[in-house]
């Protein structure tokens, strides 16, 4: 049973790469076959109903598994070597979803795309906010967030025990970098549809909420430990760092 947990995660693993580096390319607007603002057309009110409807599955799906009570029921269900597996396999595939199915809203908000300055500017700040993403994750455990350190415990009959509650990097800066990579990438666009708009700001909201839930739990999980650490440093903009301190951040 081990090896095919271990198969399992690899497989769950290998969807997130391939769904995340997609959206990478369908929120950027670049070479693939369907992106955020190319795509089948629809009615502005069909288009918005899809969208929020693809949107609305990710979000209830990526919050309801991520909660303790959630995993509680589920884990009597599946292996708890396959649990963050399973969560990140869901996961990728509603993302999937997302880009398979969106519809493109093309009217302009905004569009600098004619200056130089302007449009590289926005486009170098959409690849630092994956950059922050991806490196944030190294921070914490990359390869717990995505289950691939559970199923290989299992695999070799050692006992799973959770990351240690740490602070590093960019954690001393902000408690989300994740999320504030999500933020700057989803944003950082030279041209802004009504579609690229929606997508940014209920995106954004379903960020904040996030947060919110995440610091509940870990607020339960850590107590005064991690309200510490939420009092010294900003959620999601690099402001207002007091002092540094050996509590840290840990992503549930």
């Amino acid at each position: 049973m081990g090896f095919i947990a271990a198969l399992y995660g690899v497989i769950a693993y290998i969807a997130f790469v391939c769904s995340f580096v997609y959206a990478v390319a369908f929120v950027g607007n670049l070479n693939v076959p369907r992106t955020i603002d190319s795509g089948p057309s629809a009615p502005f009110t069909e288009a918005l109903i899809i969208d929020l409807l693809v949107l609305g599955a990710f979000a209830i799906q990526h919050s309801l598994m991520a909660r303790p009570g959630f995993k509680a029921v589920w884990t009597r269900i599946v292996p708890r070597s396959v649990e963050r597996s399973t969560y990140v396999l869901l996961s990728s595939l509603l993302l999937g979803l997302i880009c398979w199915q969106w519809r493109p809203i093309p009217a302009t908000v905004w569009d600098v795309s004619g200056s130089p300055i302007a449009a590289g500017l926005l486009r170098g700040l959409f690849w630092l906010g994956w950059a922050i993403l991806f490196l944030a994750t190294f921070m914490v455990n990359h390869f717990d967030l995505f289950g691939l350190r559970q199923v290989f415990l299992r695999l070799r009959g050692l006992e799973y025990s959770p990351p240690k509650f740490t602070q590093r990097a960019l954690y001393k800066l902000v408690r989300h970098p994740i999320m504030l990579g999500f933020v700057i990438s989803f944003w950082a666009a030279p041209r802004m549809s009504v579609g690229h708009l929606i997508f940014s700001i209920a995106t954004t909201g379903y960020i904040l909420i996030g947060i919110a839930l995440e610091e509940r739990d870990l607020m339960h999980a850590h107590g005064e430990q991690y309200g510490a650490y939420r009092a010294r440093v900003p959620m999601l903009l690099p402001f207002g760092v007091r002092r540094k301190s050996r509590a840290g951040a840990l992503t549930p």
